[in-house]
């Protein structure tokens, strides 16, 4: 049994299509443009859940987010390692001190060397929107861990020789 649907078209269109009413079933054409549609996107959703090994991508892809996250840290260890070797006495208590909150751009003392960091960081992620934005805001806490090590790591080679 077939069932009855209302569809909209814009007025112009609806003009042109009532000139053709008489040379052409447009309810046959609906259902078969519809028809065809739904056979692509059918086939698509076949040849990626059969013929592509969806299971061994997925590993891959969590492989890969597992590596890029430990990037992130590794960076950040590694630039908390390079800020440590020229930064002057205070600010190296001052770092070891220091808790990473929202905005390390605004920090009184690490604000300049974090707005620049942060802002070359995004660029090579270049994320948008909302979700994205919130995943960035994660990974640069992770990369402030990271940083806040590095430092911490430098801290410990050299306080006992001074």
């Amino acid at each position: 049994m077939a069932k009855k649907i209302t569809i909209s078209v814009p007025d112009d269109l609806h003009e042109k299509m009532a000139e053709w009413k008489s040379a052409l079933n447009f309810s046959k054409v609906f259902q078969t443009a519809v028809a065809n549609m739904i056979r692509k996107k059918e086939a698509l959703r076949h040849r990626i859940n059969e013929e592509i090994d969806l299971a061994s991508i997925i590993d891959r892809l969590k492989r890969e987010k597992m590596e890029f996250e430990n990037n992130v840290v590794e960076n950040g260890k590694k630039d908390g390692l390079e800020w440590s070797k020229t930064a002057h006495y205070r600010d190296i208590q001052y770092a070891l001190s220091w808790h990473p909150d929202d905005k390390p751009d605004k920090d009184e003392r690490l604000g300049d060397y974090f707005s620049q960091m942060l802002t070359a960081y995004s660029r090579k992620l270049s994320v948008t929107g909302r979700q994205a934005q919130k995943r960035l805001n994660e990974l640069s806490r992770q990369y402030l861990d990271g940083w806040k090590e590095g430092v911490e790591l430098f801290w410990n080679e050299v306080k006992d020789k001074l």
